[in-house]
């Protein structure tokens, strides 16, 4: 029962990336992506997660994935995990059975004031983490973040995304330093939920 659930709200968290123009598809320009290759794709998870409901929706389809997992704090790379990490858990908070997952922030660079810290959060060492990101592609952030949560003794065995852009050979290189990767998504999902013009 619990499958069919998050097939449903992953049909209709896909629908949302075309409602509030989270996905472009460009054939003929295409659009350069972070890793400075050019794709025909555009997956701006900053504009869905601009929005209550989507948020609400990647939360929910999130804590179903990592139910079973022994998680104490969310968090990623700035910027992109912020609002990802916390929406996940407000959402474990507000729902029952409650569970509280603290929350990180990696830094691209640490601070070179205060503490110089590269984590910021609520995060001890030998916690048991889970690294969140909103796109995968070449998998780039996510290595951040595992690298930085490993030197800050950290234990993270999985990462999860909101869109696994199948390029690249990301989820292959993340998996390659022994982390299991969840995706809500994959870049066949939205484009099969292209709505009928």
């Amino acid at each position: 029962m619990l499958d069919l659930l998050f097939m449903d709200a992953s049909r209709q968290l896909a629908t949302l990336f075309w409602r509030y123009h989270a996905f472009q598809w460009d054939s003929d320009k295409g659009f350069v992506l972070a890793s400075g290759e050019t794709s025909p794709y555009y997956v701006d998870c900053r504009a869905l997660l601009a929005h209550p409901d989507a948020r609400w929706l990647v939360a929910q389809l999130a804590c179903t994935a990592i139910r079973d997992l022994s998680v104490e704090a969310v968090g990623g790379l700035e910027i992109g995990a912020i609002s990802l990490a916390t929406a996940i858990s407000d959402y474990a908070f507000a729902t029952q059975p409650r569970k509280t997952y603290r929350t990180f922030v990696v830094r691209k660079q640490a601070k070179d004031h205060g503490l110089g810290k590269r984590i910021e959060g609520a995060v001890n060492d030998g916690a048991r983490v889970l690294i969140v990101d909103d796109v995968l592609t070449s998998g780039g952030s996510l290595l951040q973040a595992l690298v930085a949560a490993r030197e800050a003794q950290l234990h993270a065995s999985h990462a999860l995304v909101i869109v696994d852009r199948q390029e690249q050979e990301g989820k292959k290189i993340i998996e390659a330093q022994g982390v299991s990767l969840i995706s809500l998504l994959t870049l066949d999902d939205l484009k099969t939920a292209q709505p009928d013009t």
